[in-house]
């Protein structure tokens, strides 16, 4: 096989992987929101999160693994949205932010 093709397939499935590696990863951010909502007695709104931003980052054993944040809405009253996000680093979430709640 010619340089090319070979170049071009290990591109193919670099971006694959990429794509897999991020669905699995928003999966596990939406359990996250999931249960964070659950948990403070919220409603998660559309039952979506979506990317904020993806980084590259170092865990804490110096391994280089995608930090990625997804935002989310959810609902503390049931007539209003409130903005919440989740953080995660590899498979792992690193950081959960749910506003506190207005009395």
């Amino acid at each position: 096989m010619p340089v090319f093709e070979i170049t071009s397939l290990l591109l193919i499935g670099g971006l694959i992987w990429i794509w897999l590696d991020s669905l699995n990863a928003r999966e596990i951010g939406m359990e996250a929101s999931r249960a964070a909502c659950r948990s403070e007695g919220a409603q998660l709104l559309d039952d979506s999160v979506a990317i904020r931003s993806t980084w590259l980052a170092r865990d804490d054993g110096g391994q280089v693994r995608i930090k990625r944040t997804y935002a989310f809405e959810y609902s503390d009253t049931g007539n209003n949205r409130r903005h919440g996000s989740v953080t995660l680093l590899g498979k792992q979430v690193i950081a959960l932010y749910i506003a506190p709640h207005v009395v």
